[in-house]
């Protein structure tokens, strides 16, 4: 059990990233489709994503997998995963330039400092992290996603409790005004779930690999998936039952923190923060990697030149990024949640017709 819960908290620490700790993204996904559409989405989390994260790990015990690119190119095939390879690179891209843009918009909210100032803040500190490849920094600072996950729990438990007096006809008006990733629930539900696949997808399949005990692996993933679906459920009626104060807030995880005690704010900003670098590192180190390699002049350089561009880039909003970026990574995700599930059943035939011969050669030994 101890095993599982191992694994379990890694996929808890890949999948509970700054998109969620905001809790921007929650909003966009579930909290702005109403409450029936938020319900429905929230049933199909609770039973696809402990179910990916199960196949995923089956899917790295099976193919003994050093890197992602080796999983993608097997259930993708030649050509597709090409595209598939690629389009995950520079989504990778994408993703850190939403961490860097939501690092402004946390400056700003909780501290009065200009987006600019706190953009180009993250920006150096990755910078310098990835020149060093200390990689012992990236070690601590992963410990802040058990911090944060009982962080977050204690913030959307106490606001539950603490929410507004307003009608839920009213709620629902208002939470139906807010940004969406997409414009149904069915179609919001898949991408959410093709999103965290597209994103834990690189990791998850050689935590499979790598790890001895094929069963707690197995169980860790399901533990893990349903644990993060908990979560979600918990942060969407949070921000559902409190949405009429919380409308236009870019990270509006850290204004229900900050109502609580203006210690807990200062502690969310501080964890929110350290889960936006956590993030932006490897995002940047493996889409830079992916081309030049790493240790060299050239790849400094390269370092420098990217994260300045996603600096610049940056300056579209935090929001408005989660709107864009996360539902494109979604659509690669759905790639992989097709071919996943082809390469299921495609296992199972070749199983089944191993079983078969083995069972007409026993048959045929038997005979003579």
């Amino acid at each position: 059990m101890k095993n599982s819960l191992r694994i379990a908290g890694a996929y808890l620490g890949l999948v509970v990233g700054a998109g969620f700790a905001t809790g921007q993204e929650v909003i966009q996904y579930f909290t702005s489709l109403g409450i029936w559409g938020m319900i429905l989405n929230l049933v199909i989390a609770f039973v696809l994503l402990p179910f990916f994260a199960y196949q995923i790990i089956k899917l790295g015990q099976k193919l003994h997998v050093t890197s992602h690119k080796e999983a993608v190119y097997h259930i993708c095939g030649k050509y597709l995963g090409i595209v598939a390879d690629i389009l995950l690179i520079f989504f990778m891209f994408g993703f850190g330039v939403v961490m860097i843009a939501g690092s402004g918009s946390l400056f700003l909210q909780q501290y009065g400092i200009s987006p600019a100032v706190g953009g180009l803040l993250l920006m150096i500190f990755v910078i310098l992290t990835l020149f060093l490849n200390t990689q012992k920094i990236i070690s601590v600072i992963s410990i802040v996603s058990p911090y944060m996950v009982t962080l977050i729990f204690i913030i959307m438990s106490y606001s539950m409790i603490t929410a507004s007096d307003i009608t839920i006809a009213e709620q629902d008006s208002i939470a139906l005004s807010q940004p969406s990733a997409t414009s149904h629930w069915l179609w919001s539900a898949l991408n959410y779930v093709s999103l965290v696949v597209a994103i834990g997808f690189p990791i998850i399949a050689v935590i499979g690999t790598t790890e001895k005990n094929k069963k707690a692996a197995r169980t860790g993933a399901i533990i893990g998936g349903i644990v993060f679906a908990f979560l979600i459920t918990l942060m969407s009626f949070a921000l559902y039952i409190n949405i009429d104060t919380l409308q236009n807030t870019d990270i509006p995880t850290l204004m229900m923190a900050a109502k609580i005690s203006p210690i807990i704010g200062f502690l969310a900003s501080i964890g929110i923060l350290l889960m936006i670098f956590n993030t932006a590192v490897p995002m940047f180190y493996s889409f830079t990697a992916r081309f030049i390699q790493v240790g060299t002049l050239k790849y400094r350089i390269a370092v420098v030149v990217i994260c300045f561009i996603a600096y610049v880039f940056g300056f579209v909003g935090f929001t408005d990024l989660v709107n864009k970026i996360f539902p494109l990574i979604g659509y690669l995700g759905l790639i992989l949640l097709g071919a996943i599930i082809v390469n299921m059943f495609r296992l199972r035939i070749q199983e089944s017709r191993l079983q078969a011969d083995m069972l007409y050669e026993e048959e045929k030994e038997n005979i003579k």
